[in-house]
């Protein structure tokens, strides 16, 4: 696909199994498109507790390189604690850089700087595993882009539609 075909693509995905699973909304956007100053915009309009960057990864922070195409993550969950952050920007991030990673290598989108992959994710609070929780982010990118390329199952669209009065969310606690 062209990065005009990619453009403003949105999939999600969830890996793992909570509290160190991971969920992600992911956004493709071309390069100088209004999707991607709307994306790179987060950079410059943090708020507390949520704090965006540019996907890297490397042994040590002197020798970080970005992950190829250039991805930005932002954390749903406010970070609330020293251990919160550091598996939000450590094994969250790793592992989504390695999603990205694994979606080049699979040839479902190309390291190319025409493209901006936008992660927003879900780090658990509750979180207390790294390796489970780099695992789940991984595996959740990857199935986001994949969404991202080849959109929603038809048949799991055809279903919701038809069980729209009974769908349910586990945030909501009417009737």
């Amino acid at each position: 696909m062209t990065p005009e075909e990619l453009d403003g693509r949105i999939g999600e995905g969830w890996g793992g199994v909570k509290p160190n699973g991971s969920h992600v909304n992911v956004v493709l956007a071309r390069r100088g498109s209004v999707t991607a100053a709307a994306a790179t915009s987060m950079l410059a309009h943090p708020s507390p507790g949520h704090t965006p960057v540019l996907v890297c990864v490397g042994e040590e922070e002197s020798r970080y390189e970005p992950v190829w195409p250039p991805t930005l993550m932002m954390n749903k969950a406010t970070a609330v604690d020293e251990r919160h952050e550091t598996l939000t920007w450590g094994a969250a991030q790793l592992g989504i850089a390695q999603g990205v990673l694994d979606a080049v290598a699979d040839g479902v989108i190309e390291a190319t700087h025409d493209i901006v992959v936008l992660v927003a994710v879900w780090v658990d609070p509750a979180a207390d595993d790294e390796t489970a929780l780099r695992r789940a982010n991984r595996e959740s990118v990857r199935k986001a882009i994949g969404m991202c390329i080849e959109g929603r199952d038809p048949d799991a669209v055809a279903r919701m539609v038809a069980e729209r009065d009974s769908v349910k969310s586990p945030f909501y606690g009417g009737s």
